[in-house]
Protein backbone atom coordinates (compact mmCIF):
# COMPACT_ATOMS: atom_id res chain seq x y z
CA UNK A 1 0.00 0.00 0.00
CA UNK A 2 1.36 3.39 -0.52
CA UNK A 3 3.30 5.46 1.66
CA UNK A 4 0.77 7.75 3.70
CA UNK A 5 -0.20 9.95 6.49
CA UNK A 6 -1.42 7.90 9.82
CA UNK A 7 -3.84 10.67 10.96
CA UNK A 8 -6.00 10.34 7.51
CA UNK A 9 -5.97 6.79 8.03
CA UNK A 10 -7.06 7.42 11.64
CA UNK A 11 -9.94 9.72 10.68
CA UNK A 12 -10.93 7.24 8.09
CA UNK A 13 -10.72 4.13 10.32
CA UNK A 14 -13.42 6.34 12.81
CA UNK A 15 -15.55 6.96 9.81
CA UNK A 16 -16.09 3.44 9.47
CA UNK A 17 -16.39 2.14 13.20
CA UNK A 18 -17.54 4.99 15.11
CA UNK A 19 -20.54 6.49 14.35
CA UNK A 20 -20.52 9.26 17.34
CA UNK A 21 -17.03 10.61 15.42
CA UNK A 22 -18.63 9.87 11.61
CA UNK A 23 -22.12 12.19 12.50
CA UNK A 24 -19.73 15.19 14.25
CA UNK A 25 -17.28 15.19 12.01
CA UNK A 26 -18.29 14.15 8.45
CA UNK A 27 -20.01 17.41 7.88
CA UNK A 28 -17.04 19.52 7.88
CA UNK A 29 -14.29 17.11 6.01
CA UNK A 30 -14.00 18.17 2.75
CA UNK A 31 -12.53 15.67 0.03
CA UNK A 32 -10.16 17.91 -1.17
CA UNK A 33 -8.40 17.39 2.37
CA UNK A 34 -7.58 13.96 1.06
CA UNK A 35 -5.27 12.39 -1.45
CA UNK A 36 -5.07 9.37 -3.62
CA UNK A 37 -6.47 6.42 -1.98
CA UNK A 38 -7.80 7.84 1.37
CA UNK A 39 -10.10 10.35 -1.02
CA UNK A 40 -11.44 7.30 -2.99
CA UNK A 41 -12.22 5.83 0.08
CA UNK A 42 -13.51 8.81 1.60
CA UNK A 43 -16.02 9.51 -1.44
CA UNK A 44 -17.40 6.19 -0.95
CA UNK A 45 -17.99 6.37 2.89
CA UNK A 46 -19.63 9.88 2.31
CA UNK A 47 -21.85 8.62 -0.50
CA UNK A 48 -22.68 5.41 1.25
CA UNK A 49 -23.70 7.32 4.57
CA UNK A 50 -25.56 10.48 2.78
CA UNK A 51 -27.63 7.82 0.48
CA UNK A 52 -28.44 5.06 3.49
CA UNK A 53 -28.11 7.39 7.15
CA UNK A 54 -25.66 4.54 8.54
CA UNK A 55 -22.34 3.61 8.39
CA UNK A 56 -20.99 0.57 5.82
CA UNK A 57 -19.38 -2.44 6.70
CA UNK A 58 -15.90 -3.01 4.98
CA UNK A 59 -17.46 -5.52 2.54
CA UNK A 60 -19.91 -2.90 1.28
CA UNK A 61 -16.71 -0.68 1.09
CA UNK A 62 -15.14 -3.32 -1.11
CA UNK A 63 -17.95 -4.07 -3.58
CA UNK A 64 -18.59 -0.40 -4.30
CA UNK A 65 -14.88 -0.25 -4.85
CA UNK A 66 -15.62 -2.59 -7.84
CA UNK A 67 -17.86 0.24 -9.29
CA UNK A 68 -15.12 2.90 -9.65
CA UNK A 69 -13.72 4.32 -12.68
CA UNK A 70 -9.64 4.80 -11.22
CA UNK A 71 -6.65 3.41 -12.33
CA UNK A 72 -5.60 0.17 -11.37
CA UNK A 73 -3.07 1.42 -8.58
CA UNK A 74 -5.61 3.47 -6.38
CA UNK A 75 -8.17 0.94 -6.86
CA UNK A 76 -5.35 -1.73 -5.48
CA UNK A 77 -4.25 1.01 -3.04
CA UNK A 78 -7.52 1.50 -1.99
CA UNK A 79 -8.91 -2.05 -1.75
CA UNK A 80 -5.21 -1.98 1.20
CA UNK A 81 -7.02 0.83 3.13
CA UNK A 82 -10.17 -0.53 3.56
CA UNK A 83 -8.82 -3.54 4.77
CA UNK A 84 -6.28 -1.90 7.59
CA UNK A 85 -8.93 0.41 8.49
CA UNK A 86 -11.29 -2.66 8.94
CA UNK A 87 -10.57 -3.43 12.70
CA UNK A 88 -11.68 -0.31 14.59
CA UNK A 89 -8.84 2.11 16.41
CA UNK A 90 -8.28 2.25 20.14
CA UNK A 91 -7.83 6.04 19.74
CA UNK A 92 -9.92 8.41 22.43
CA UNK A 93 -12.68 9.56 20.08
CA UNK A 94 -11.97 13.43 21.63
CA UNK A 95 -8.40 13.19 21.12
CA UNK A 96 -8.91 12.24 17.41
CA UNK A 97 -11.70 15.32 16.72
CA UNK A 98 -9.86 17.67 18.00
CA UNK A 99 -6.50 16.02 15.83
CA UNK A 100 -8.59 16.76 12.97
CA UNK A 101 -9.65 19.61 13.18
CA UNK A 102 -6.43 20.63 13.07
CA UNK A 103 -5.58 18.73 10.36
CA UNK A 104 -8.20 20.70 8.33
CA UNK A 105 -7.67 23.83 9.63
CA UNK A 106 -3.79 22.85 7.76
CA UNK A 107 -5.11 21.08 4.34
CA UNK A 108 -7.78 24.26 3.95
CA UNK A 109 -4.35 26.58 4.34
CA UNK A 110 -2.86 24.63 2.31
CA UNK A 111 -5.11 24.41 -0.08
CA UNK A 112 -6.02 28.26 -0.24
CA UNK A 113 -2.54 29.14 -0.49
CA UNK A 114 -2.34 26.89 -3.73
CA UNK A 115 -5.77 28.35 -5.20
CA UNK A 116 -4.02 32.21 -4.41
CA UNK A 117 -0.98 31.16 -6.36
CA UNK A 118 -3.01 30.01 -9.34
CA UNK A 119 -5.01 33.57 -8.95
CA UNK A 120 -2.06 35.60 -9.02
CA UNK A 121 -0.42 34.02 -11.93
CA UNK A 122 -3.40 34.66 -13.52
CA UNK A 123 -4.66 31.44 -14.37
CA UNK A 124 -8.43 31.77 -12.09
CA UNK A 125 -10.58 33.60 -15.17
CA UNK A 126 -13.61 34.53 -12.64
CA UNK A 127 -11.33 35.55 -9.14
CA UNK A 128 -8.97 38.53 -9.00
CA UNK A 129 -6.40 38.57 -6.29
CA UNK A 130 -8.68 40.99 -4.19
CA UNK A 131 -10.46 37.33 -3.40
CA UNK A 132 -7.12 35.83 -2.01
CA UNK A 133 -7.85 37.92 1.49
CA UNK A 134 -11.04 36.15 1.67
CA UNK A 135 -9.59 32.78 1.12
CA UNK A 136 -6.82 33.10 3.80
CA UNK A 137 -9.20 34.04 6.07
CA UNK A 138 -11.89 30.99 5.43
CA UNK A 139 -9.01 28.58 5.79
CA UNK A 140 -8.20 30.02 8.70
CA UNK A 141 -11.64 30.15 10.31
CA UNK A 142 -12.43 26.28 9.20
CA UNK A 143 -13.58 24.65 12.78
CA UNK A 144 -15.61 21.92 14.00
CA UNK A 145 -18.94 23.80 15.24
CA UNK A 146 -20.40 21.71 17.44
CA UNK A 147 -23.52 24.35 18.07
CA UNK A 148 -26.01 22.45 15.91
CA UNK A 149 -28.96 24.41 16.19
CA UNK A 150 -31.33 25.74 19.20
CA UNK A 151 -33.91 23.28 20.74
CA UNK A 152 -37.11 24.84 21.35
CA UNK A 153 -37.45 23.39 25.55
CA UNK A 154 -33.54 22.85 26.60
CA UNK A 155 -33.00 26.13 25.15
CA UNK A 156 -35.61 28.66 26.75
CA UNK A 157 -33.99 29.92 29.08
CA UNK A 158 -31.29 31.61 26.41
CA UNK A 159 -33.99 32.49 24.36
CA UNK A 160 -35.91 34.83 27.19
CA UNK A 161 -32.08 36.39 27.43
CA UNK A 162 -32.05 36.96 23.39
CA UNK A 163 -35.96 38.73 24.60
CA UNK A 164 -35.07 40.87 27.18
CA UNK A 165 -31.29 41.72 25.46
CA UNK A 166 -31.37 45.14 24.04
CA UNK A 167 -29.49 45.35 21.18
CA UNK A 168 -26.77 48.04 20.38
CA UNK A 169 -28.00 50.45 18.28
CA UNK A 170 -26.53 53.73 16.26
CA UNK A 171 -30.19 56.21 16.56
CA UNK A 172 -30.84 58.94 13.92
CA UNK A 173 -31.46 62.57 14.48
CA UNK A 174 -34.72 61.57 12.26
CA UNK A 175 -37.96 60.62 14.65
CA UNK A 176 -39.32 57.84 11.45
CA UNK A 177 -36.00 56.73 10.86
CA UNK A 178 -35.75 55.44 14.71
CA UNK A 179 -39.59 54.18 14.45
CA UNK A 180 -39.03 51.97 11.58
CA UNK A 181 -35.50 50.83 12.72
CA UNK A 182 -36.36 50.26 16.38
CA UNK A 183 -34.04 52.59 17.73
CA UNK A 184 -31.33 53.19 15.20
CA UNK A 185 -29.23 50.74 13.11
CA UNK A 186 -27.71 47.54 15.12
CA UNK A 187 -23.66 46.51 13.99
CA UNK A 188 -23.35 43.93 11.40
CA UNK A 189 -25.73 44.76 9.05
CA UNK A 190 -25.73 46.65 5.60
CA UNK A 191 -28.79 49.71 4.53
CA UNK A 192 -29.15 50.84 1.17
CA UNK A 193 -30.70 54.40 0.54
CA UNK A 194 -32.85 53.85 -3.49
CA UNK A 195 -32.59 57.18 -5.14
CA UNK A 196 -32.51 58.80 -8.33
CA UNK A 197 -29.43 60.95 -9.48
CA UNK A 198 -29.46 64.57 -7.80
CA UNK A 199 -32.31 63.15 -5.66
CA UNK A 200 -29.98 63.43 -2.34
CA UNK A 201 -28.04 60.06 -2.07
CA UNK A 202 -24.85 61.70 -0.48
CA UNK A 203 -27.08 64.32 1.38
CA UNK A 204 -28.75 61.22 3.28
CA UNK A 205 -25.03 59.85 4.16
CA UNK A 206 -23.19 63.18 5.19
CA UNK A 207 -26.05 64.34 7.11
CA UNK A 208 -26.33 61.05 8.80
CA UNK A 209 -22.87 60.84 9.66
CA UNK A 210 -22.78 64.66 10.94
CA UNK A 211 -25.23 62.80 13.54
CA UNK A 212 -23.03 60.15 14.29
CA UNK A 213 -20.27 62.70 15.12
CA UNK A 214 -22.13 64.37 17.28
CA UNK A 215 -23.34 61.50 18.88
CA UNK A 216 -19.75 61.36 20.14
CA UNK A 217 -19.58 58.01 17.21
CA UNK A 218 -16.71 57.39 15.00
CA UNK A 219 -17.37 57.38 11.88
CA UNK A 220 -15.44 56.18 7.73
CA UNK A 221 -16.63 57.64 5.17
CA UNK A 222 -15.20 55.95 1.82
CA UNK A 223 -16.55 58.04 -0.91
CA UNK A 224 -15.86 56.79 -4.79
CA UNK A 225 -18.06 59.63 -6.15
CA UNK A 226 -17.13 62.89 -5.42
CA UNK A 227 -13.54 63.82 -3.60
CA UNK A 228 -12.88 63.77 -0.08
CA UNK A 229 -12.76 67.26 0.29
CA UNK A 230 -16.13 67.73 -1.24
CA UNK A 231 -17.67 65.36 1.86
CA UNK A 232 -15.97 66.87 4.21
CA UNK A 233 -17.56 70.32 2.82
CA UNK A 234 -21.15 68.70 3.08
CA UNK A 235 -20.47 67.88 6.78
CA UNK A 236 -18.74 71.21 7.82
CA UNK A 237 -22.26 73.15 6.16
CA UNK A 238 -24.17 70.12 8.35
CA UNK A 239 -22.28 70.80 11.82
CA UNK A 240 -21.77 74.53 11.38
CA UNK A 241 -25.36 75.42 10.14
CA UNK A 242 -23.99 77.66 7.35
CA UNK A 243 -25.32 77.79 3.72
CA UNK A 244 -22.50 76.15 1.96
CA UNK A 245 -21.92 78.37 -0.67
CA UNK A 246 -21.15 80.72 2.25
CA UNK A 247 -17.99 78.17 3.28
CA UNK A 248 -15.57 79.40 0.73
CA UNK A 249 -15.89 83.51 1.57
CA UNK A 250 -15.53 82.31 5.21
CA UNK A 251 -12.56 84.31 6.82
CA UNK A 252 -9.79 82.22 7.86
CA UNK A 253 -9.95 82.91 11.63
CA UNK A 254 -14.34 82.29 11.64
CA UNK A 255 -13.80 78.94 9.91
CA UNK A 256 -10.96 77.92 12.78
CA UNK A 257 -12.98 79.27 15.32
CA UNK A 258 -16.05 77.28 14.35
CA UNK A 259 -14.00 74.08 13.74
CA UNK A 260 -12.85 74.32 17.43
CA UNK A 261 -16.23 75.06 19.09
CA UNK A 262 -16.92 71.78 16.76
CA UNK A 263 -14.51 70.08 18.42
CA UNK A 264 -14.96 71.10 22.12
CA UNK A 265 -18.17 69.15 22.01
CA UNK A 266 -18.79 65.42 22.47
CA UNK A 267 -17.83 64.66 18.80
CA UNK A 268 -16.69 61.42 17.35
CA UNK A 269 -13.72 60.92 14.70
CA UNK A 270 -14.55 61.08 11.06
CA UNK A 271 -11.97 60.12 8.33
CA UNK A 272 -12.82 60.29 4.31
CA UNK A 273 -10.83 58.21 2.10
CA UNK A 274 -11.53 58.60 -1.85
CA UNK A 275 -10.78 55.84 -3.95
CA UNK A 276 -11.18 55.91 -7.84
CA UNK A 277 -14.51 55.22 -9.11
CA UNK A 278 -14.80 51.82 -9.58
CA UNK A 279 -11.68 50.42 -8.63
CA UNK A 280 -12.04 49.42 -4.86
CA UNK A 281 -13.46 46.89 -3.23
CA UNK A 282 -13.62 44.99 -0.18
CA UNK A 283 -10.04 44.14 0.47
CA UNK A 284 -9.07 47.59 0.04
CA UNK A 285 -11.83 48.51 2.72
CA UNK A 286 -10.28 45.93 4.97
CA UNK A 287 -7.15 46.97 4.49
CA UNK A 288 -7.88 50.05 4.73
CA UNK A 289 -9.77 50.11 8.35
CA UNK A 290 -6.75 47.38 9.59
CA UNK A 291 -4.60 50.54 8.45
CA UNK A 292 -6.39 52.99 10.50
CA UNK A 293 -6.39 50.90 13.32
CA UNK A 294 -2.54 50.28 13.55
CA UNK A 295 -1.58 53.68 12.28
CA UNK A 296 -4.57 56.03 14.20
CA UNK A 297 -6.17 54.26 16.92
CA UNK A 298 -9.40 54.32 14.75
CA UNK A 299 -11.66 51.94 15.03
CA UNK A 300 -14.74 52.73 13.39
CA UNK A 301 -18.65 52.99 14.96
CA UNK A 302 -20.08 53.36 11.72
CA UNK A 303 -19.17 53.42 8.00
CA UNK A 304 -20.72 54.42 4.61
CA UNK A 305 -19.91 53.80 1.28
CA UNK A 306 -20.61 56.58 -1.42
CA UNK A 307 -21.72 54.37 -3.53
CA UNK A 308 -22.33 50.72 -4.02
CA UNK A 309 -22.98 50.67 -7.62
CA UNK A 310 -19.56 51.87 -8.54
CA UNK A 311 -17.52 49.45 -5.93
CA UNK A 312 -15.76 46.45 -7.52
CA UNK A 313 -16.20 42.92 -6.51
CA UNK A 314 -13.03 41.16 -4.49
CA UNK A 315 -13.90 37.63 -5.93
CA UNK A 316 -15.08 38.32 -9.71
CA UNK A 317 -13.35 39.96 -12.42
CA UNK A 318 -15.02 42.92 -14.19
CA UNK A 319 -18.30 43.24 -15.73
CA UNK A 320 -18.05 41.14 -19.03
CA UNK A 321 -17.57 37.14 -20.29
CA UNK A 322 -19.97 35.28 -18.09
CA UNK A 323 -20.51 37.84 -15.32
CA UNK A 324 -23.73 39.93 -15.49
CA UNK A 325 -24.57 42.74 -13.16
CA UNK A 326 -27.17 40.47 -11.09
CA UNK A 327 -24.49 38.55 -10.13
CA UNK A 328 -21.58 41.25 -10.23
CA UNK A 329 -23.87 43.73 -8.08
CA UNK A 330 -25.19 40.92 -5.30
CA UNK A 331 -21.14 40.01 -5.14
CA UNK A 332 -20.64 43.47 -4.14
CA UNK A 333 -23.56 43.60 -1.46
CA UNK A 334 -22.78 40.43 -0.10
CA UNK A 335 -19.06 41.41 0.24
CA UNK A 336 -19.88 44.78 2.07
CA UNK A 337 -22.22 42.95 4.49
CA UNK A 338 -19.23 40.42 5.12
CA UNK A 339 -17.19 43.28 6.18
CA UNK A 340 -19.87 44.76 8.10
CA UNK A 341 -20.25 41.45 10.09
CA UNK A 342 -16.13 40.95 10.45
CA UNK A 343 -15.63 44.37 11.92
CA UNK A 344 -19.16 44.40 13.52
CA UNK A 345 -20.25 47.82 12.31
CA UNK A 346 -23.71 48.81 10.35
CA UNK A 347 -22.60 50.13 6.75
CA UNK A 348 -24.86 52.19 5.21
CA UNK A 349 -24.54 52.74 1.05
CA UNK A 350 -26.98 53.52 -1.37
CA UNK A 351 -27.93 52.38 -5.32
CA UNK A 352 -29.04 54.52 -8.35
CA UNK A 353 -32.86 54.06 -9.62
CA UNK A 354 -33.20 52.26 -12.99
CA UNK A 355 -33.75 54.65 -16.07
CA UNK A 356 -37.70 53.88 -15.63
CA UNK A 357 -37.41 54.60 -11.64
CA UNK A 358 -35.84 58.43 -12.19
CA UNK A 359 -39.35 59.27 -13.33
CA UNK A 360 -41.22 57.19 -10.79
CA UNK A 361 -42.90 59.00 -7.78
CA UNK A 362 -43.93 56.11 -6.13
CA UNK A 363 -40.84 53.81 -6.21
CA UNK A 364 -40.33 49.82 -5.41
CA UNK A 365 -38.27 47.45 -5.04
CA UNK A 366 -37.93 46.33 -9.22
CA UNK A 367 -37.06 50.17 -9.46
CA UNK A 368 -33.01 49.22 -8.14
CA UNK A 369 -30.67 49.44 -11.30
CA UNK A 370 -28.68 46.71 -12.46
CA UNK A 371 -29.35 43.98 -9.92
CA UNK A 372 -32.40 42.70 -7.77
CA UNK A 373 -29.85 41.10 -5.63
CA UNK A 374 -29.09 43.56 -3.76
CA UNK A 375 -32.42 44.01 -1.86
CA UNK A 376 -32.10 40.39 -1.05
CA UNK A 377 -28.86 40.88 0.42
CA UNK A 378 -29.91 44.07 2.25
CA UNK A 379 -31.07 44.47 6.05
CA UNK A 380 -32.64 47.45 5.51
CA UNK A 381 -33.69 49.33 2.05
CA UNK A 382 -35.33 52.17 1.65
CA UNK A 383 -36.08 54.63 -1.12
CA UNK A 384 -35.96 58.59 -1.13
CA UNK A 385 -38.39 60.09 -3.72
CA UNK A 386 -38.36 64.09 -4.69
CA UNK A 387 -40.58 66.08 -6.61
CA UNK A 388 -41.03 69.54 -7.56
CA UNK A 389 -43.94 69.65 -5.34
CA UNK A 390 -41.58 68.18 -2.29
CA UNK A 391 -38.80 70.56 -3.47
CA UNK A 392 -41.60 73.14 -2.61
CA UNK A 393 -42.22 72.10 0.51
CA UNK A 394 -38.63 71.86 1.57
CA UNK A 395 -39.17 67.70 2.17
CA UNK A 396 -38.40 64.21 0.92
CA UNK A 397 -40.70 61.54 1.12
CA UNK A 398 -38.95 58.39 2.42
CA UNK A 399 -40.97 54.63 0.93
CA UNK A 400 -39.54 51.74 3.17
CA UNK A 401 -38.32 48.43 0.32
CA UNK A 402 -37.34 46.41 2.60
CA UNK A 403 -36.89 46.00 6.62
CA UNK A 404 -35.27 43.49 8.76
CA UNK A 405 -36.11 44.75 12.06
CA UNK A 406 -39.74 46.13 12.34
CA UNK A 407 -42.50 45.70 10.43
CA UNK A 408 -42.45 47.38 6.84
CA UNK A 409 -45.73 48.15 6.56
CA UNK A 410 -45.98 50.33 9.78
CA UNK A 411 -44.91 53.80 8.32
CA UNK A 412 -44.78 52.49 4.94
CA UNK A 413 -43.81 56.16 3.60
CA UNK A 414 -43.24 59.17 5.52
CA UNK A 415 -41.32 62.53 4.90
CA UNK A 416 -38.39 64.12 6.34
CA UNK A 417 -37.74 68.12 5.75
CA UNK A 418 -34.91 69.18 3.66
CA UNK A 419 -32.47 71.99 3.86
CA UNK A 420 -30.29 71.50 1.09
CA UNK A 421 -28.04 74.38 1.45
CA UNK A 422 -26.81 73.26 4.77
CA UNK A 423 -26.95 69.72 4.00
CA UNK A 424 -29.44 68.95 6.79
CA UNK A 425 -32.58 66.25 7.39
CA UNK A 426 -34.85 67.12 9.68
CA UNK A 427 -38.23 66.12 10.98
CA UNK A 428 -41.51 68.07 9.68
CA UNK A 429 -44.71 68.28 12.27
CA UNK A 430 -46.96 65.96 12.09
CA UNK A 431 -49.73 66.92 10.63
CA UNK A 432 -47.31 67.21 7.04
CA UNK A 433 -47.37 63.31 6.89
CA UNK A 434 -51.06 62.83 6.22
CA UNK A 435 -51.38 66.47 4.21
CA UNK A 436 -48.05 64.78 2.18
CA UNK A 437 -50.04 61.93 1.41
CA UNK A 438 -53.29 62.89 0.48
CA UNK A 439 -51.72 65.75 -1.95
CA UNK A 440 -49.50 63.50 -3.82
CA UNK A 441 -52.17 61.33 -5.29
CA UNK A 442 -55.47 62.08 -4.98
CA UNK A 443 -56.77 59.62 -7.18
CA UNK A 444 -55.49 56.54 -5.75
CA UNK A 445 -55.49 57.43 -2.05
CA UNK A 446 -52.90 55.91 0.84
CA UNK A 447 -54.49 53.15 2.98
CA UNK A 448 -53.37 51.95 6.39
CA UNK A 449 -50.54 50.25 5.21
CA UNK A 450 -49.46 52.95 2.67
CA UNK A 451 -50.01 51.01 0.03
CA UNK A 452 -51.91 52.73 -2.90
CA UNK A 453 -55.35 51.70 -3.36
CA UNK A 454 -56.99 51.61 -6.59
CA UNK A 455 -60.96 52.57 -6.92
CA UNK A 456 -61.73 51.19 -9.71
CA UNK A 457 -60.44 47.47 -9.14
CA UNK A 458 -63.90 46.38 -7.40
CA UNK A 459 -66.01 48.88 -9.34
CA UNK A 460 -67.82 46.10 -11.54
CA UNK A 461 -68.32 43.54 -8.25
CA UNK A 462 -71.63 42.92 -7.15
CA UNK A 463 -72.89 40.98 -3.98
Amino acid sequence: METTNQLPTQILNHLLNNEEFCRRVIPYLQPEYFEGSHKNVFDLIVQFVAKHNRLPTSKVLDLELRKVNAPEDILNNSSQLINAIREKSDIDTEYLIQEAEKWCKEKAIYNAIMESIQIIDGKDDIRTEGAIPELLSDALGVSFDQQIGHDYIDNSDERFDFYNHKEARIPFDLDYFNKITKGGLPNKTLNIALAGTGVGKSLFMCHCAASALEQGKNVLYITMEMAEERIAERVDANLMNIPIEQLSSLPQKVFSEKIEKIAKGAIGKLIVKEYPTGSAHTGHFRALLNELKLKKNFEPDMVYIDYLNICASSRMRGLGGSINTYSYVKAIAEELRGLAVEFNVPIVSATQTTRAGYSNTDLGLEDTSESFGLPATADLMFALISTEELDELGQMMVKQLKNRYNDPTKYKRFVIGIDRSRMKLYDVEESAQSDIMNDMTPDKPINKFGERENPDTFADFKI
